[in-house]
C-alpha cells in the first residue's frame, strides 16, 4: 500500500541534473501515492465537515467545526486546496507527459480522470477557486475563476479522459500503478461518468438542470459493489494505516452523532431498527446507542458514556476507503428520477441503493430483506419522498462521503423537512451572522498570506466568506 507522497514531485525531480540520479518518472512511479492523495486531502477536511453535516461531534462543547466556524490564520480546513494545487496538482502532467512520450493512452486518461475529480470536489468545497493561471510558472499571485468555469472544465477533462480511455494501449502498463482497478480502463470509465453524474446533478436549482442527462451518466458509471473506487490501506502502521484507524488516532475526540443515530434506531423510521447500526456505530457499556448533539459536547465515561469511533465500518486501520460507490450512483439517480417526476425509476434506484450499500456494510440476506420489505422503506410511489432518498443516501455516505453529504445538505439548504431531525448548532460560530456554512475559506498560506488582493476582489476578506451561498446551490 501507498506510504509515501510524490506530493512536490516536480521540485523533487529538480534537485540536481546528476546524471546518475534520475530526472524523469514514469507514470507507473508517480500513480500510486496520488491515490493516497486523495484519501488524505478528502479525510482531514472530511473531520471538520463531518461536524457540518453531524456524521459525529467533539467530545466538548462549542468547538469550531460543531458551530459551522473556521480557524482563523489557521491551515485548518484547508487541505483540500493543498491536496488540488499541490499533492495532486503538477504529478498530473507529470503523469501524462510521460504517458505521451511512450504511448500509454490509459494513463493519461486516468490522469485527467483525477485531475478532474480533484477540480470537482475542491470547488464544491472552496467555491471560486484558480483555474485559468493554476500552476502558470513564475508567477507568484494569482486570480480566482467563477466556480461554473470549472464545472466546464470538469466536464472538459472527463471528455478527454474519455477520448484516451477508449483507446488501443500498446504499453499495456497501467496495471503496474494501477493499486484501485487493477489497470481496468472500463471501471475507469465508470469512474469518468461517475464525476459526470455529480457535476450535473449539483444543479439542481438551476433551471438548466436536466434529469435524463443525470440518470444517463449514472447509468454508464458503477454498475454494482465491484466497481467502488476503493483505495486501499496496509493498516500495519501509522504510515500506511487508514487515516479513521486507530493508529492515526485522528479521530480520538469526535464521536457518532444523535442525529446519525437516529436514522438507524427507530426514532426517525418509526419502530424500525436498522441492522446497520450495530455494524457502523458503537454502543455504550449499557448496550445502549447513544448519540452526542453538535456543539454541546459528549459524556464520554460511565456506562451511558459515548465511546471512540474505533473498530468498526471505516474505523479501522486496514479498510479499503472509497471515493465513489454503487449506492451513491443509485441515490443520485433516485433523485434525480423524483425530481424529473418519474416515480417508478426512482422507487427502484432508491431501494437499489440501500440494497448496496447494506451489502457493502455486510448485512446478511435475511436481514437486509427484512429491512427493505419495512415500513422503514418506501414500499411504492405513493408512498416515496424526497426526504427517504436523502436520509438513505446520508447513511450510505456515513464517514467516507462527507464532502457529497455537505453538498447535498447545501443543494437543500440545510432543510430539516427533508433531513428529518436536523437542527443546526443554536448559537452558530460568533461571525456567522446566523448562518450555516457554504464553503471553506481558501487555504490560509498560500492564499491570505500571498494573494490576499485576489481574495479582497472575490470578498473572501469578510469574516463570514464562509456562510456565502456556493453558485451551484443558488437557485437561478
Amino acid at each position: 500500500m501507498i506510504i509515501f507522497s510524490f506530493s512536490s514531485c516536480e521540485e523533487w525531480l529538480d534537485v540536481n541534473s546528476d546524471p546518475s540520479f534520475p530526472q524523469e518518472a514514469s507514470a507507473e512511479v508517480i500513480l500510486p501515492p496520488l491515490f493516497q492523495d486523495m484519501v488524505r486531502g478528502e479525510a482531514f477536511d472530511s473531520r471538520y465537515f463531518g461536524s457540518y453535516v453531524q456524521n459525529w461531534a467533539r467530545t466538548v462543547a462549542n468547538v469550531t467545526e460543531d458551530l459551522h466556524g473556521y480557524y482563523a490564520g489557521s491551515d485548518a480546513i484547508g487541505e483540500k486546496w493543498r491536496q488540488h494545487y499541490w499533492a495532486i496538482g503538477k504529478n498530473i502532467d507529470l503523469i501524462i507527459d510521460d504517458a505521451t512520450a511512450n504511448n500509454k493512452n490509459w494513463y493519461i486518461g486516468v490522469g485527467y480522470a483525477i485531475r478532474a475529480w480533484s477540480w470537482q470536489t475542491s470547488t464544491d468545497v472552496y467555491g471560486e477557486m484558480i483555474l485559468d493561471q493554476a500552476w502558470e510558472p513564475n508567477r507568484y499571485v494569482f486570480d480566482y475563476d467563477t466556480q461554473d468555469k470549472i464545472y466546464v472544465e470538469v466536464v472538459r477533462l472527463c471528455n478527454l479522459a474519455l477520448d484516451y480511455l477508449d483507446m488501443d494501449d500498446t504499453s499495456n502498463t497501467l496495471a503496474k500503478g494501477d493499486l484501485v482497478y487493477a489497470g481496468n480502463r472500463d471501471k475507469w470509465k465508470k469512474f469518468v461518468y461517475a464525476i459526470l453524474a455529480r457535476n450535473a446533478h449539483h444543479l439542481t436549482n438551476k433551471s438548466s438542470y436536466d434529469p435524463d442527462e443525470v440518470i444517463g451518466f449514472v447509468d454508464q458509471a458503477m454498475t454494482d459493489n465491484s466497481d467502488n473506487f476503493n483505495v486501499p490501506h496496509l493498516g500495519t502502521n501509522a504510515d500506511n494505516a487508514n487515516f479513521y484507524g486507530p493508529l492515526r488516532a485522528n479521530m480520538a475526540n469526535y464521536r457518532q452523532t444523535l442525529f446519525s443515530i437516529n436514522l438507524l434506531n427507530g426514532a426517525v423510521f418509526t419502530g424500525v431498527t436498522d441492522p446497520r447500526l450495530a455494524l457502523m456505530f458503537q454502543p455504550s457499556t449499557d448496550a445502549v446507542y447513544r448519540g452526542a448533539i453538535n456543539g454541546a459536547g459528549a459524556t464520554i465515561t460511565g456506562p451511558t458514556g459515548i465511546p471512540p469511533l474505533y473498530g468498526k465500518y471505516i474505523y479501522r486501520d486496514n479498510v479499503s476507503v472509497p471515493i465513489f460507490t454503487y449506492s451513491e450512483m443509485q441515490f443520485i439517480k433516485a433523485e434525480a428520477a423524483f425530481i424529473k417526476g418519474d416515480l417508478a425509476t426512482a422507487l427502484t434506484a432508491y431501494q437499489n441503493g440501500i440494497r448496496a450499500h447494506m451489502d457493502y456494510v455486510t448485512v446478511s440476506a435475511a436481514n437486509r430483506d427484512a429491512y427493505l420489505a419495512s415500513t422503514a422503506v418506501a414500499q411504492n410511489t405513493g408512498e416515496l419522498t424526497l426526504s427517504h432518498i436523502m436520509l438513505q443516501k446520508y447513511i450510505a455516505m456515513y464517514g467516507h462521503g462527507i464532502l457529497e453529504t455537505w453538498v447535498d445538505m447545501r443543494r437543500h439548504h440545510y432543510d430539516a423537512a427533508i433531513y428529518t431531525g436536523f437542527v443546526l448548532p443554536s448559537p452558530l460560530f460568533s461571525f456567522n451572522n446566523g448562518n450555516p456554512a457554504y464553503r471553506a475559506r481558501p487555504r490560509y498560506n498560500s492564499e491570505y498570506v500571498w494573494n490576499i488582493k485576489a481574495l479582497e476582489a472575490i470578498g473572501a476578506t469578510a469574516t463570514d466568506y464562509h456562510t456565502k451561498e456556493q453558485w451551484f446551490s443558488t437557485p437561478e
